[in-house]
């Protein structure tokens, strides 16, 4: 194939170059072409949008605006979902727990949202799960829990996936193998879904990016512009070269979140509500440490703690604290640590082992202040609110949620737009790599005679990429070797770091070892082993000369080893010092920690 398109005529071939350019841009991909334009862009047109924060909120915000047929600009400081959106228990789950606090039209909201991402908008992205509630208490426990989850079944959480189902003590431990046998008493097993929150942000951008939106990361909003007392619009620097330049638009949205009060003070505008952060720290280890076949839901005296299957893991947290010190890179302390595995071990007959964790990762909720000083009784509904003539915040809320948060967003901003605006339509979109996706799967086993790879490996892609999988597999086309696992890594293909370089706007090392896949965590040597060969993958992309892969590497190996060291520590204070050490991938915002 390689050889007769090399026969084709210059013309020829430069058309067909063209043509697949265009179609990439077509299919909403962030090649590194798409970043320049974007730059000229923003600054010479004039949008009717403009959402700061790159984040499932923001880019959620931009899509809804962009099938509303809106002019928008996302714009992010970091990379998509580099903070609360890709360090999350990565659940998309109804709230069960809400239902205690008499929250039942969170719940119901929630349930919907679940639905609609199982179903129509990312059914290659979010997938059922089953969960174990582990029954301690004779008489009472069973009859109370079962009212609540027949009103959750009720509410929706029974729609597409089966409703809840009583267990003996002996037919609890035949699904959870793993817990003491005096851990419970007998078990109820109910299904939520989950999905990996970057790969499902950087999708939504990228969805919002083909209905037309400009989406750009490492573009750091540092004013505001004004006329008379309205914003105007925002002027940005371009963190990588140092380029400013001023973005024009009828609104502006703050959806930073835990950076929200921040850009209000930028901004100059007196806020509506505040936002306060609640640092959340989970651990993985490997599958084989918990023999089970479902998650597990536990409460503890403060909240709750999940064991989440994850593929060849479990993820289990998390933990729930005010934090006070650097929102751009929370740290996880030995405190959180020893507390998940303190209370996980209450139930397991093996215990976990420090020397089981294979990974640790710390986020930060954005919660709306106001009803209590205890993080974890913080409000989880959302707010919206227009603080001045041009400019709208949104904070709070769940990560299920965000699609009726961006929605809500837009539609504040419709007093600041000229004309009648049409109604959010995203509950009828589906992402980039949905439509397809479950035809594919019926052809998977072709689909892997064709690359020549094992069947597993093309229903991993498929889960990871939907219908875009071809889009990934033509990578290597005339490169065998990229169908090759990376090195250290061999969940993953090398040519999944070629297409986030190229087509899913990953510009630094650890973008893609943190975000567009998860080897930071999933990995005993948290990417450390791959680094080398990764940056070379990505540099063959992006045009990066040996010494700036070197220094790419250099950059993530002291990241990994200054979030070693803070998992070291005792408290926060010590930890956020050890970790604060590390350089930023980043270096203009090395020294200002980013507003986005």
């Amino acid at each position: 194939m390689t050889e007769q398109f090399d026969a084709k005529p210059a013309a020829e071939s430069s058309r067909l170059a063209a043509a697949a350019a265009q179609a990439a841009v077509e299919a909403g991909a962030l090649t590194p072409a798409e970043r320049r334009r974007n730059w000229t862009r923003l600054g010479s047109e004039s949008f009717d949008v403009v959402v700061i924060g790159g984040g499932v909120t923001g880019a959620g915000a931009a899509l809804d605006a962009a099938t509303r047929g809106m002019r928008v600009a996302l714009v992010e400081a970091r990379d998509l979902a580099a903070g609360t959106s890709s360090r999350s228990s990565k659940l998309f789950h109804g709230g069960l727990r809400y239902l205690e606090q008499l929250e039942f039209g969170l719940v119901r909201e929630a349930l919907r949202e679940r639905e609609l991402m199982l179903t129509k908008i990312a059914p290659h992205l979010v997938k059922p799960v089953p969960f174990l509630y582990p029954l301690s208490h004779r008489l009472w426990e069973r009859p109370y829990t079962a009212a609540g989850l027949l009103l959750y079944d009720t509410m929706g959480g029974a729609r597409s996936v089966p409703g809840q189902k009583h267990l003996t003590r002996a037919g609890a431990l035949r699904l959870f193998p793993a817990l003491k046998r005096t851990a419970l008493v007998g078990g109820i097993r109910y299904f939520d879904s989950q999905a990996d929150d970057a790969r499902h942000t950087m999708t939504v951008a990228r969805t919002a990016a083909h209905y037309g939106a400009v989406v750009r990361t490492s573009t750091r909003v540092v004013d505001f512009l004004r006329e008379s007392d309205r914003v105007s619009g925002v002027r940005v620097r371009d963190v990588e070269t140092g380029e400013e330049t001023d973005v024009t638009a009828q609104v502006v949205i703050n959806a930073t979140g835990v950076w929200t009060d921040e850009l209000q003070q930028l901004s100059g505008s007196r806020g509506r509500f505040r936002v306060k952060a609640s640092k959340g720290v989970h651990i993985v280890v490997p599958r084989d440490r918990i023999v089970a076949e479902a998650g597990l839901i536990l409460r503890t005296e403060k909240s709750v703690l999940f064991v989440i299957p994850w593929r060849n893991h479990w993820i289990i947290g998390t933990t729930d604290t005010e934090w006070e010190l650097d929102l751009a890179h929370p740290a996880a302390t030995k405190s959180d640590i020893d507390y998940i595995l303190t209370h996980v071990n209450k139930v397991l007959a093996t215990p976990l082992v420090h020397e089981d964790i294979e990974g640790v990762y710390a986020g930060l909720r954005p919660l709306l202040t106001g009803e209590s000083e205890d993080t974890s009784k913080l409000s989880r509904e959302h707010a919206v609110a227009r603080v001045a003539p041009g400019l709208v915040a949104i904070a709070g809320g769940k990560y299920t949620t965000y699609r009726v948060m961006a929605a809500d967003a837009i539609d504040a901003a419709a007093v600041d737009l000229p004309g009648r605006i049409a109604p959010s339509i995203t509950d009828k979109v589906p992402l980039l790599g949905a439509d397809g996706y479950h035809a594919l799967v019926n052809q998977a086993d072709q689909l892997a005679a064709k690359h020549g790879l094992h069947p597993y490996r093309v229903r991993h892609l498929l889960d990871r990429y939907g219908s875009l999988i071809h889009q990934v597999l033509a990578q290597a086309t005339g490169r065998p070797e990229l169908l090759r696992p990376i090195p250290a890594a061999p969940d993953y293909l090398q040519v999944e770091v070629v297409y986030a370089a190229g087509h899913e706007g990953a510009l630094h090392l650890e973008d893609v070892l943190t975000r567009r896949t998860r080897i930071s965590i999933e990995y005993p040597h948290r990417g450390v082993d791959c680094a080398e060969p990764v940056a070379r993958l990505m540099g063959e992309i992006l045009g990066w000369d040996e010494e700036r892969r070197a220094e790419e590497v250099r950059i993530y190996i002291a990241r990994v080893n200054a979030e070693r060291d803070s998992q070291d520590q005792s408290d926060d204070q010590a930890a956020d010092a050890r970790r604060s050490t590390a350089p930023e991938a980043r270096p203009d915002l090395q020294e200002n920690d980013s507003k986005e």
